[in-house]
């Protein structure tokens, strides 16, 4: 099985960025933790700050993986572009956010990816990403 991890803004800055949402963690770190705990699953990762870019990530994904997990960060909550080419891509998508959007400023309650995805993990840290992984892996 091969999986995209596509992070959006700012996540560049895991682990310097506001710790106590985010953690301390910087995810490059935390990628290869990933890698050697699901060493069944091919994983790669992909981070950009630039929307144009992170559609045409997931574009790109759709003839080259069996699955993709979106931490769209930001543009979770203004891109019906990435909700768009979610919408026309043929492999599944789980949305991931790190932290309990709902627990946050409202502006972060909508979401115009998830009537897309195949689910939406949020709230567990950076565990959401190993909660995403397994659920493409435990069916």
């Amino acid at each position: 099985m091969k999986l995209i991890i596509i992070n959006g803004p700012n996540l560049n800055l895991l682990g310097t960025r506001e710790p106590k949402t985010y953690g301390n963690t910087c995810f490059d770190d935390y990628f290869s933790k990933l890698q050697f705990q699901f060493r069944e699953v091919e994983l790669s990762h992909f981070q950009s700050n630039i929307e144009g870019e992170i559609i045409d990530e997931i574009q790109k994904a759709d003839k080259n993986f069996d699955g993709i997990i979106l931490n769209a960060a930001a543009y979770t909550h203004t891109s019906i572009g990435i909700g768009d080419a979610i919408k026309a891509i043929g492999i599944p998508v789980v949305e991931v956010h790190i932290s309990n959007t709902f627990s946050r400023e409202k502006f972060r309650h909508k979401s115009f990816l998830s009537a897309h995805a195949k689910g939406v993990i949020l709230g567990f840290g950076l565990q959401s990403y190993d909660l995403a992984i397994s659920s493409f892996i435990k069916k």
